[in-house]
This record gives C-alpha cells, structure tokens and sequence, in this order.
C-alpha cells in the first residue's frame, strides 16, 4: 500500500482511488478509516450516507494543500475549482498529523 509523506516523513498509509468505481464508493459503508483515502481527480466531495465526519484537504496538481476542513456526516462540500485531489482521513486526523494549508505532499510506493 502506498504512504502519504510530508517532507520526508511518513503521515500515513493512503489508499489511491484514482478510477471512476473506487471514487464512487469512497468510504460509503465504512466505520472508519485507518489511514487516509486520496481521490484523484476530484474537486469537491459529499459525505452523505458516511457514518463518521472526516477531514479533507483538497490539492492542486502538484500535490500542494489548499485548504482544509472537517466536515460533518450527510454534507455537500462545494467544488474548490484550483483543486485537483482530495484527501480524506478520519476528523481529527490532520491535527495529529499537523497537516494544514501550503504542505506539500507525496504519494510514495
């Protein structure tokens, strides 16, 4: 399984959705998440039917954070339209990891 690092550092493992039927599923039917779940590409997510709130960072091309936000079950995120992944990991997260706006990050293995 690939690892999300930062500078080097090892944050997570990461599961790599990056075709269509992996990215409709997402996390739907999960209890959690052990890790962090990357959509590629995506600009926008929705948490309806998810059973846990999750963080999300949304990316542009190069892997950079834009922006971050915990978002609750049963929501509709809006598009972030220089995005081009999405990060998702279970809320709280991206506190513990000290993952925020301007990160670069890499997707290793």
């Amino acid at each position: 399984m690939p690892w999300l690092l930062r500078d080097g550092q090892v944050l997570a493992a990461v599961e790599v959705a990056d075709r269509f039927a992996p990215r409709l599923r997402g996390l739907l039917g999960r209890d959690g998440l052990d890790g962090a779940y990357w959509l590629k590409p995506a600009r926008s997510i929705h948490t309806v039917g998810m059973r846990f709130p999750i963080d999300v960072a949304y990316c542009d091309r190069d892997l950079v954070v834009l922006e971050t936000v915990c978002m609750g079950r049963h929501r509709v995120g809006r598009p972030r339209l220089r995005a081009r992944s999405v990060l998702e990991a279970q809320a709280g997260a991206f506190e513990r990891w000290g993952l925020g706006p301007g990160d670069q990050l890499e997707i290793s293995g």
